[in-house]
């Protein structure tokens, strides 16, 4: 069975696939055919084949996107990673799931080589640019190899992507070419899809909401407008100046995209906004509403290669903190805790059942699957109409600005440094974020903290939007009868906290 890129290659040659807004450059299909048989091919030449595992750390750009492709043209399983991780995040995740190959660029080589210098593994590390360190190959070095195309095959794993557990270690989600082929599908059949079809991607390209467009541009036959960082003002002006007609987002980009300076409003061309990743306000549904955008808010995990259940723009109209009913081919029951279906209208765990949902994690965890499908760790609740309300999560995870957030990671983080004693992160409410990260922690015996150190220290081991806006030092931290941190009574510490300062993410 065929790629789905060479096949729409043969049938659409000319049609255009892939836009790069930040140079203007056009791919047709014919010529981003060619450009992955090149670059799978020099990647071939440098040792990656069928069944490696490629991580890539690459800032969102065409590259990006080439060497998705080239990975699965090869047959190795392509494992992005953030290109804004620290070097010690990018150890934890080599450590967690094994790669033989790292495609980096210029920008990122520097974290790359100092990650996989501590790892025992012998990783070759490869950049798309011309490398300044010695042990780092550059693909422009050699000539491209012929590629023995792999066939196209349901049960081979295509992504392993990395999401947050709730223990604090990043979980390596496995997701096959048959995953990823099915949740196109049910996509399709929700939102409705066009050749003519003009999709923004601004969303980073190591979360799936990002890689979704991208790996169904050839099967939808649409057009992939490629913007490498979200910047809300040239976000709206994209929208105008490529004709867009779909774009993914996460509420906190929706809300700045509304209220931009030059906004006077969304292009009557755009049919599809996709707004996931956090759950969206009451508010904001209702503005979409009064200003005719055609929202589709969604609920999706990694572990279901994005979507589970999508509303279109009438159902969340009428009912704002719907996210609607699953989609094709996906079951959703609601269980209590001892993992029986709870009727319409009382609340419990989700669990998903479908031909979406991944087969497993790359790293040791093992999926809590029962007898109705996959245990999430959310708490929703289904109508009468099947029609789903997530109401929030079993686990203490923080969403800010559509970003995971551990708790658990960032404390440890926190009470890595020699003056804390103990830490506790929790979220409070943030109108801009969804969620804001903030941390109590107590000092070591006889010892004081400045939080301008603290929060330098926390920065040399975390992603920017980990790091806790505020930081309130108390003698001791609240705990619940049982010993585990008691996260009502540390929110409360924030209520009328305000010796604390705000950061950039």
């Amino acid at each position: 069975m065929r790629q789905w890129l060479s096949q729409r290659a043969e049938t659409s040659p000319t049609a255009c696939a892939l836009i790069d807004a930040e140079t203007g450059d056009e791919y047709t299909f014919s010529a981003l055919d060619q450009a992955v048989e090149q670059l799978a091919g020099r990647l071939s030449k440098f040792g990656v084949s069928q069944s490696d595992r490629v991580g890539i750390i690459l800032s969102p750009q065409i590259e990006s996107a080439l060497t998705f492709y080239a990975a699965a043209r090869i047959g190795a399983t392509a494992v992005p990673l953030g290109h804004r991780l620290t070097a010690t995040e990018i150890e934890t995740r080599l450590t967690r799931v094994t790669v033989q190959t790292i495609v980096c660029e210029h920008c990122t080589e520097r974290t790359v080589f100092e990650a996989t210098a501590a790892v025992d593994d012998d990783i070759s590390v490869i950049s798309v640019d011309n490398s300044t360190i010695d042990s780092v190959d550059s693909v422009e070095t050699v000539t491209s190899a012929e590629v023995n195309t792999v066939a196209w095959n349901p049960q081979r794993t295509q992504l392993v992507l990395f999401t947050s557990g709730t223990t604090g270690s990043p979980k390596a989600v496995k997701l096959t070419a048959g995953n990823i082929l099915w949740s196109a599908v049910s996509s399709a059949f929700r939102l409705g899809i066009d050749p003519n079809e003009r999709w923004l991607v601004t969303l980073p390209l190591h979360h799936m909401g990002g890689i979704a467009p991208i790996l169904r541009g050839p099967l939808y036959g649409m057009t992939v407008v490629l913007r490498g960082e979200f910047d809300t003002e040239q976000a709206v002006t994209d929208l105008h100046e490529h004709s867009i007609t779909a774009v993914s987002l996460v509420p906190t980009m929706l809300r700045r995209m509304l209220n931009a300076n030059n906004t006077s409003s969304f292009p009557e061309r755009l049919q599809t906004v996709l707004l996931g990743g956090a759950p969206a306000s009451t508010t904001l549904i209702n503005r979409c509403q009064g200003e005719s955008i055609p929202v589709y808010p969604t609920y999706g995990l990694t572990e279901t290669a994005s979507q589970v259940a999508t509303a279109r723009p009438q159902t969340a109209f009428d009912n704002p903190q719907m996210v609607g009913t699953p989609l094709l081919w996906t079951d959703v029951t609601i269980v209590d805790e001892s993992g029986n279906p709870q009727s319409a209208g009382n609340p419990g765990e989700i669990v998903v059942e479908g031909p979406t949902v991944t087969p497993g994690y790359a790293s040791p965890e093992s999926m809590v699957k029962g007898e109705y499908g996959f245990h999430t760790g959310d708490i929703g609740v289904l109508d009468t109409d099947g029609r789903l309300t997530v109401i929030n999560r079993l686990d203490d995870r923080i969403v800010t600005g559509g970003e995971n957030v551990d708790p658990g990671e960032v404390a440890t983080v926190l009470e890595s440094h020699p003056d804390v004693a103990s830490a506790a992160v929790v979220g409070i409410s943030d109108t801009e974020w969804g969620e804001r990260v903030v941390a109590a922690v107590t000092p070591m015996t006889g010892e004081s903290i400045n939080k301008d150190a603290l929060r330098s220290h926390a920065r040399n081991h975390l992603t920017g939007f980990k790091i806790p806006k505020m930081i309130r030092v108390t003698d001791t931290l609240s705990r619940t009868v049982s010993g585990t941190i008691d996260r009502d009574a540390i929110r409360e510490l924030f209520i009328t906290d305000t010796d604390g300062t705000s950061e950039d993410r």
